[in-house]
């Protein structure tokens, strides 16, 4: 009995390393499919694998780094034909990233279904911004190293790279964590309504990324919308779609992208899926949060009133009897 439990937890633990190494591969393939080249370094400006990275450390614990590292290796081994020194680097850097960030968010209690505004803050600036400075600085200190990337060109490279893996981080890893308790609503819900917003998030988002009028601004009222209707839930796919919309218009230099040159295009990217993942993010915890109060306080003002009635008096006992004082006394008074 003992060996076939230890039998059967080393299977699903090598099941969970292999699913983490096939998402990481087939994020990356799918990253890839829009890089850009800055001064011989390939970047994307979304890296999904550090979103789906940072996702499994936080579901299933530290013990899974070796699929992120195998995952990494076979990505970058994917990229080009010789295994050298910088490829080593962006192994050793995309794998001790998620780790980090995992390492931080752990320590300030982050709790992982984002209900709470310091939850999407921290992930922010502590799971997205301060851990991926490690991938972004190993990789493009090798790249320099392995004379691929120019001395001069360094802070480009590395800029370039952290906005891709942060991301990665804002984009995919909400998603990723609220799958685990979303819920199909019953038939009678509010369907209709996210039917709806389905169907306007992809033509809004269409028709910002790719009309020429510069009208970019139109995909955050539906981000508003579905954060403030749907959560965390309906604003983080949201997110995800209008960033994706984005990426493929702007690699292919349409609508408010044509005309710009490779890195004003990166920085329009960057800052776009920044505050489209910052509003989504931060609006849907503030929003779930605000609806946890409110269900404590309804929940604690049932409890509260359940205790009122168990100590308030029957009727008729203990009631004061009203004396007059011209009542004859009564014996004994």
């Amino acid at each position: 009995m003992i060996r076939s439990k230890e039998a059967r937890r080393r299977a699903v633990y090598v099941a969970q390393i292999l699913g983490v190494v096939g998402a990481y591969y087939l994020s990356g393939r799918l990253g890839l499919t829009r890089q850009v080249v800055v001064d011989g370094a390939v970047v994307t400006p979304l890296w999904p694998p550090t979103g789906i990275s940072l996702a499994a450390l936080l579901y299933l614990g530290a013990r899974i780094w070796p699929g992120i590292a195998l995952g990494a290796f076979l990505t970058v081994t994917a990229i080009g034909d010789a295994f050298t020194l910088s490829r080593l680097g962006i192994v050793l850097g995309n794998t001790l990233a998620p780790l980090a960030a995992y390492a931080l968010l752990r320590r300030v209690g982050f709790r992982s279904e984002l209900a709470r505004l310091r939850d999407g803050i921290c992930l922010v600036f502590l799971g997205a911004f301060a851990g991926m400075l490690i991938s972004a600085t190993i990789g493009s200190v090798t790249l320099m190293l392995d004379d691929k990337v120019p001395a001069g060109r360094f802070w480009l490279v590395w800029s370039s790279w952290w906005a891709g893996d942060a991301m990665g981080v804002l984009v995919v890893t909400p998603v990723l964590l609220v799958l685990s308790r979303v819920r199909w609503p019953r038939l009678s819900d509010r369907w209709p309504e996210a039917c709806l917003l389905a169907v306007v998030v992809v033509l809004a988002g269409v028709f910002s990324t790719r009309s020429s009028l510069s009208m970019i601004y139109l995909v955050f009222p539906v981000i508003i919308w579905a954060a403030l209707r749907f959560q965390l839930p309906g604003s983080a796919p949201c997110a995800l779609v209008v960033s994706v919309l984005a990426i493929t218009a702007g690699t292919d230099a349409l609508g408010p992208f044509a005309g710009h040159t490779l890195m004003e295009i990166m920085a329009n990217l960057t800052v776009l899926n920044g505050c489209v993942a910052l509003t989504a993010l931060l609006l849907g915890a503030i929003v779930a949060e605000h609806q946890n109060i409110r269900r404590e306080t309804e929940h604690a003002v049932v409890e509260l009133e359940a205790l009122v009635e168990q100590l308030a008096p029957l009727p008729g006992r203990g009631r004061p009897v009203a004396r007059y004082d011209d009542d004859p006394p009564r014996p004994g008074q």
